[in-house]
Formats: C-alpha cells, structure tokens, sequence
C-alpha cells in the first residue's frame, strides 16, 4: 500500500526535522533560511554527529521518520561514508557531517549572512 505524503509546511517540515535530529543526539544543529536566497529549498538544517557510525545512523533515522511519519521519501547521499551525507526532503536540505568535515566546508559562512550569529535551531 502506497501512503499518500502529508501536506505540511516547510516550517512544520523543519521543525519535524530538527526534533528527529535532536532525538538522534546531533550537535551543533542550525537552521538557515533559505527564502528568497536559493530555489534549491526552503531552509537548510546543518548537524554533526560524533563518528562516522552516528552520522549514518541519524541519517537513516531521519529519512525512516520522514517516511513513515509523513510518506515522504528523501533523496540521500553520502550515506556509505559517513562523512557528509545529504538529505534533500524537497523543502529542507539536511546536512549530517562529522565535526572535522564540517568545519573544512564551513556552509553556515556560505548561507548566513555576514556578521550573523548561528541560527540555533
């Protein structure tokens, strides 16, 4: 049986996203608003898990929650490495690094604006 996805906002969809990633115990989660500035999504939730294995296994969490919570399928890279893995839910783009990765890419100073503390979610 094919579950018909919930239409919810991209806010409730963070919000859902960021209440999985804490139940997960990711660190440092951040929230970007993404409105107006890209096309791509409409927030971005960036993350760290403290190994490779906490990264995966947040990861797959989040897409198993989104799914059977929601009936929304995401779309996933990454996930064999555990570094950095991508998770596009179509709304909110979610990144999951490893905390020595996450600084070496630094996408928070790409996507807030200057001077601007981070967006704790």
């Amino acid at each position: 049986m094919t579950q018909v996805p919930v239409d919810i906002s991209s806010e409730a969809l963070r919000d859902r996203i960021v209440a999985s990633l804490t139940e997960d115990k990711a660190e440092d989660i951040v929230s970007i608003d993404l409105r107006g500035k890209s096309a791509m999504a409409d927030y971005m939730v960036i993350c760290s898990g403290r190994s490779t294995r906490q990264v995966a296994a947040i990861s797959e969490k989040l897409a198993d929650r989104l799914k059977t919570e929601l009936g929304r399928s995401s779309k996933m890279e990454g996930k064999d490495q555990g570094d950095w893995v991508l998770i596009d839910t179509g709304d909110v783009i979610v990144h999951v690094f490893r905390p020595e990765v996450r600084e070496f890419y630094q996408l928070e100073k790409m996507w807030l604006p200057a001077g601007a503390a981070s967006a704790k979610a």
